[in-house]
């Protein structure tokens, strides 16, 4: 596991003692971009604790601390990033499908329900019809991994510290994060055929994030204050110090193109194949998009019994490498996670106007960046502190949907849809709303 180091004194020699102060010294460091705020949460050279203690011979010694957050939990970027373009963009697809009768001359409606919300069925728009949409998300994320992100502990150790002695004090934070992310998406699709269709989605991306780490050093194999501390705003020495880092950006996402073929179709259902290829548009260091393109077919069921419409989507989604899932720091690329994705869902069409739409989604992450909360003990035998440590495994996370369409008039439906979690695998919202519209001529 890689470590960052963050400077702090001499571990022994004597100094007369001086008072905690009781107030910890707020420092809020410089945001270069959001994808390293992370890393600079600390200042440029980490985590620093002042010290007036030196070796014999007056020369001042400088000992150094490690911890897997302040580089790891870069991944924690990477999973907001992840979260955002993996999340299933509203169906491009318009809630109003026509069939050509030539017999008659005329369009024909080829379903009563409106179709679904986050997922995709077979049917196509139709030769020569345009559908435009617009939808809104808000994420909030609340957990990672099922861990609190208003309270994220993290142990920070000596180097050397199986030398014992002043090595084992170590260095505790309480982190919150704040994090959110806005998705304005503006979409539209052509029919070419009868049986394919091209649709463009664009999203608008707005990220906040705010970190507030609450630093304590913890004197487990020293006694002096002066050896370790924190100089306070007053000038004292005290124990705490907190640090904090806000940032926000906005700006376009990335850019998805989205092919679809219905492969075989009757009148009670049909199969689709298509491929989505999502480009990247959005500023990856801002957190607006991923930072690498990304291939994605997929696979569509879906069936009419009167009101009733099931649907089954499939997908696997091959990404290149990218900055975010190696070191933004350093400019630093590696492989983003592949996902497989899934979806079983239905809508029905409660009456000629309205469409309830209900979906189970899943992701299945392959090799990802994760961490989980354990204890740390420390080498007084006696300390024990929480800690999250970092490792990479593949996961599956499984979300649920509710929502509707409401047909306004001709042919404006109104969107409304809550997504929400049901396992605390990766970084997670507990409720994500949506409202869109969509109009097709």
């Amino acid at each position: 596991m890689i470590r960052q180091s963050i400077a702090v004194a001499a571990c022994v020699l004597s100094a007369p003692p001086i008072a905690n102060a009781q107030e910890p010294y707020n420092l809020t460091a410089p945001v270069r971009n959001l994808a390293t705020l992370f890393t600079d949460l600390y200042g440029p050279n980490g985590l620093i604790v002042d010290s007036e203690a030196t070796l014999p011979g007056e020369q001042p010694h400088t000992a150094h601390f490690n911890s897997d957050f302040q580089v790891n939990f870069r991944q924690f970027s990477t999973a907001m990033v992840s979260q955002l373009v993996s999340v299933p963009l509203p169906s491009p697809a318009s809630g109003f499908t026509y069939h050509f009768d030539a017999s008659l001359g005329v369009f024909e409606r080829t379903t009563q329900s409106f179709g679904p919300i986050l997922g995709e069925r077979a049917e196509t728009i139709g030769a020569g019809r345009v559908s435009f949409g617009f939808t809104f998300q808000r994420f909030t994320f609340d957990t990672v991994e099922g861990i609190d992100l208003g309270k994220v502990p993290t142990v920070f150790t000596h180097d050397n510290a199986v030398l014992r002695g002043g090595r084992e004090d170590v260095v505790t934070t309480t982190t919150a994060i704040d994090a959110s992310i806005s998705q304005a998406t503006t979409f539209v699709t052509l029919g070419i055929t009868d049986r394919f269709d091209v649709s463009v989605a664009v999203p608008f991306v707005g990220t906040d994030l705010k970190v507030v780490s609450d630093a304590t050093i913890h004197r487990l194999g020293t006694t002096n204050p002066l050896t370790h501390f924190f100089r306070q705003s007053n000038g004292d020495a005290g124990d705490r110090r907190i640090f904090t880092a806000v940032g926000s950006a906005s700006g376009i996402g990335d850019v998805t193109v989205r092919l679809k073929h219905t492969a075989a179709a009757s009148a009670s259902g049909g199969v689709a194949l298509g491929l989505d290829l999502r480009l990247p548009t959005g500023n990856e260091m801002n957190l607006l998009g991923s930072g690498t393109a990304g291939v994605q077919p997929f696979a569509v069921w879906s069936a009419t019994y009167q009101k009733v419409s099931p649907h089954l989507n499939a997908s696997y989604t091959w990404n290149r490498a990218s900055v975010l899932a190696g070191n933004p720091a350093t400019g630093t690329s590696a492989d983003f996670s592949d996902q497989v994705g899934y979806t079983l869902g239905v809508d029905v069409s409660a009456n000629p106007r309205l469409t309830l739409a209900f979906d189970v989604l899943g992701r299945y992450v392959i090799d990802s960046e994760r961490l989980r909360q354990e204890d740390f003990h420390a080498l007084d035998g006696r300390s024990v502190f929480p800690n999250i440590v970092f490792g990479r495994e593949s996961f599956n996370a499984l979300s649920g949907a509710l929502g509707l369409k409401a047909n306004l008039l001709e042919r404006l439906l109104l969107d409304v849809n809550l997504l929400f979690k049901l396992d605390e695998r990766g970084l997670r919202d507990k409720v994500t709303p949506l409202v869109g519209v969509e109009y097709a001529f």
